[in-house]
């Protein structure tokens, strides 16, 4: 663990990531291929545009539905659960 790294809880799982980096990075690192939710028939999906627009990536964060994991940086602590883990 290098000495900037955070300590952040996937799915209840600790996870320990960098500083600054993304959710959506923490998700790929750590649960690769870094699904996040199903779509409506099912399929797993996982962040696609890395900017927000498709959505793809929408996760809970510390209890907060529908937050895009490209857009939101870690913080230590932080509790994110994925619709694939909560189904």
């Amino acid at each position: 663990m290098a000495e900037d790294d955070i300590e952040i809880f996937i799915n209840g799982s600790s996870v320990k990531v960098a500083a600054g980096c993304s959710v959506a990075a923490a998700l790929a690192v750590a649960c690769a291929p870094g699904i996040t939710r199903r779509s409506v028939s099912g399929m797993l999906r996982a962040p696609l545009c890395g900017m927000g627009i498709c959505q793809e990536c929408r996760v809970s964060i510390d209890g907060r539905v529908h937050r895009l994991a490209c857009q939101t940086e870690c913080a230590a602590g932080m509790r994110i659960v994925t619709a694939q883990a909560a189904a």
